[in-house]
């Protein structure tokens, strides 16, 4: 009983830490645009350049998270969550302490080069950490619904933070809110988050290995077998990803899903700009919005669904709903078609806790932290992808060079990436029992 108090206890904290964290990053949303296009192309509906800025700024974060990713899950493995998910929250501060104290060109300039830089790091981390996290502390059969109160929890903290975006004075009054709920989420992780129950897993780990090592030394064996290396290569990536079926087909939906959902939020807020002359505050609506149906779905759906439905159907809906949903948009004729649009998101976000759920299944208790990072890492690697074909499509079709009249043809180009990883997500099976971790280990077997 005080094992599962402790276990309740420390999933609340980390509730609590990505909701106040989340709070702190997604205010600002829906004041970027603006402050962007105000920097960069003052008195303009449409900007060509914060377009592209903004796929560059998104293609070097992708490839600094691909490194990044699977580093940071593997290290969360050897010394812990709590320990790991400090750094990215730190580092995410700094940036909007920029903003915070202005919003001209250079300031504006100096925040998108710091941006840039931390979110190589920070993007994506700590996300991937919370659900490392879920993962040590949640039965397999329970860790769906766990994944999807955990999304539900960032959907809260999304309404909440564009709603009260909705109601400050000011764009300077968001980013120093913003700054501020930051800073306390850190304070507050690093006071109330208890480390994860992951750490039993890897203190017996290691004491098997320490007495098998022993034994060994006593019949005067010789120990082949390679130094524990804390720091992954491309080459464990790969065989993670070759050491389940199961986790490659998820590993693809992955990658074409977030190409697909990468290219929508590039180009859905400058495509409202140009085409229905969105500002700060109906951009908050439509968050809001976004957020009430992500809530829905992720803290009642969801649960309910877990039980009579396998999370490989949950994941189809999820994508077949997402590519609706962006399709949606692109052929909008008016505002109310995106505001109805957005309330296709109620099923759309079954897709990210579903998959999360999957691949937490194909790898042990300790390796939770490296089958995330891969699938973020890969996450990453659309980012990179993602700018380079829709940032130059929603630049073109926005402009009047445009080879045709489609001014979302990029938002169609997006669903059609998400539809390829549906068709993939029908192929999946139920996945197999977790992989030994022996079979991720390329070392040398141990002759008796």
């Amino acid at each position: 009983m005080a094992e599962k108090t402790i276990i309740s206890s420390g999933l609340g904290h980390l509730f609590m830490t990505v909701f106040v964290f989340n709070f702190a990053n997604f205010m600002v949303v829906p004041a970027m645009t603006d402050v962007s296009m105000a920097a960069l192309c003052p008195g303009e509906d449409e900007c060509s350049l914060a377009i592209y800025l903004t796929g560059i700024q998104q293609a070097i974060t992708g490839m600094g998270s691909l490194v990044m990713m699977p580093l940071i899950g593997n290290l969360s493995d050897n010394y812990g969550r709590k320990v790991m998910l400090t750094v990215p929250m730190l580092l995410t501060t700094l940036p909007l302490v920029i903003l915070a104290y202005s919003r001209e060109r250079n300031y504006f300039f100096a925040y998108y080069a710091l941006k840039t830089l931390t979110s190589m790091v920070c993007e994506g981390s700590v996300l991937c950490l919370a659900h490392a996290y879920v993962a040590d502390n949640v039965t397999l059969t329970r860790r769906a619904s766990a994944f999807g109160i955990l999304t539900g929890i960032s959907s809260c903290s999304f309404v909440f933070g564009n709603l009260s975006t909705r109601f400050l004075p000011s764009e300077a009054s968001v980013f120093q809110v913003s700054a501020a709920v930051a800073m306390v989420s850190v304070v507050y992780m690093r006071i109330f988050l208890p480390e994860s129950g992951m750490e039993a897993a890897v203190i017996a780990t290691s004491l098997k290995e320490e007495t098998v090592n022993e034994c060994l030394l006593e019949k005067g064996c010789t120990n082949n077998r390679r130094p524990v290396r804390t720091t992954p290569s491309l080459h464990d990536s790969i065989l993670l990803l070759r050491s389940s079926w199961t986790f490659s087909q998820a590993a693809i939906v992955a990658f074409f899903s977030s190409l697909g959902e990468l290219g929508l939020y590039s180009a859905l807020l400058y495509y409202l700009k140009a085409e229905f002359h969105f500002d700060k505050d109906q951009y908050a609506n439509l968050m809001i919005i976004n957020g009430i149906a992500g809530i829905i779905s992720q803290m009642v759906l969801m649960p309910l669904l877990a039980r009579v439905i396998k999370e490989e159907k949950i994941l189809a809906i999820g994508l077949i709903f997402n590519c609706v949903h962006i399709f949606l948009y692109s052929i909008a004729w008016s505002s109310w078609v995106v505001y109805f649009a957005a309330m296709f998101q109620i099923l759309a976000v079954f897709a990210g806790p579903s998959l999360r759920s999957i691949v937490s299944k194909q790898v042990g208790p300790t390796e939770q932290g490296k089958a995330q990072g891969c699938i973020t890492g890969l996450c990453s690697f659309a980012s990179i992808i993602s700018p380079l074909i829709f940032s130059p499509l929603t630049a073109l079709f926005l402009s009047d060079n445009a080879p045709f009249v489609f001014p979302g043809f990029s938002l169609v180009c997006a669903a059609f990436a998400v539809m390829i990883a549906f068709i993939q997500s029908v192929m999946i099976r139920s996945p197999a029992p977790p992989v030994p971790e022996s079979k991720l280990d390329d070392s040398v077997p141990v002759e008796p």
